[in-house]
């Protein structure tokens, strides 16, 4: 016989289930843990960011110092091991979740870094920066494999808080792992394509501040500073053999065990995002 799910009491709709109080300052950004264990972790204007467990009545597990600054955003990766957390004074830090950890702080970036998210198979890191560049890491090693600039030409590093009207407010990896969303206070929201330099596709929006694609990558959603949300069609494409079997193995391996596979060289550039 069919189970069914226990009938929600109308009661119980919106009432209001935990006060999670300790932040000292603005609370910026929320992200849950992907593996369902209601691991929350806020990041704030009070440098800090702090680990919850809404398991355990929302107790408060952690606290991740390390910034010092306004911590602006944070996303885990897909198997929920590690979290980036990025801020001000272009700081980008990586944490191991098991050991509540710095695992490395990422250097690259020239001016306040504002939005970051991983790739669907944890092997890419996009971060977005006031200095007018989105740049793409592999979070393992630590390096830069590409940079999507939103200024030309790119500012040097003297003047890299670039033009006020290109700063990069948000970025967002599509779930098929190919393209990267981004929003720019030029009014422009471009799509660009992981292994190209320039975007393939670009769309007007007024005062864009945050992006997200839709679960099957079809739609992106932008939220604007005067309270609307905007919507549009995404570029697809069909993902190519290759990159569907990429996808799955570093999902299951970080860098370092790719790069000890006995493979040609090619095929473990390709494996590593570096063609």
């Amino acid at each position: 016989m069919a189970s069914f799910p226990p009938r929600v009491n109308e009661k119980e709709i919106g009432k209001l289930l935990l006060n999670l109080v300790d932040h000292t300052e603005v609370v910026r950004d929320l992200t849950f843990a992907p593996d369902g264990s209601l691991i929350l972790v806020s990041a704030s204007r009070d440098k800090t960011l702090r680990v919850w467990d809404l398991k355990d009545d929302g107790n408060m597990m952690k606290v991740l110092r390390g910034h010092q600054n306004w911590v602006y955003s944070c996303a885990f990766s897909p198997d929920s091991s590690m979290l980036c957390s990025v801020g001000a004074s272009k700081a980008v830090f990586l944490w191991n979740m098991d050991k509540y950890t710095m695992i490395r702080k990422l250097e690259g970036h020239h001016h306040d870094v504002v939005a970051c998210d991983f790739s669907p198979d944890g092997a890419l890191l996009a971060t977005a920066s006031y200095d007018t560049r989105v740049y793409i890491w592999d979070p393992y090693t630590g390096d830069i494999l590409m940079e999507f600039g939103h200024l030309f030409p790119p500012p040097t590093p003297i003047f890299a808080g670039g033009a006020n009207d290109r700063w990069v407010r948000s970025v967002s990896f599509s779930h098929d792992g190919l393209h990267v969303a981004s929003l720019a206070d030029d009014k422009m929201v471009r799509f660009w394509r992981i292994d190209e330099d320039y975007p393939v596709q670009v769309a007007p929006l007024t005062n864009g501040l945050c992006c997200a694609f839709s679960t099957d990558g079809s739609v992106l959603a932008a939220g604007t500073h005067d309270g609307s949300v905007y919507f549009w069609a995404t570029p697809r494409q069909v993902p190519s053999l290759q990159h569907l079997c990429r996808m799955s193995i570093r999902r299951v391996m970080p860098t370092q065990e790719v790069q000890e596979l006995p493979i040609p060289s090619k095929v473990l550039e390709f494996l590593s995002y570096r063609v």
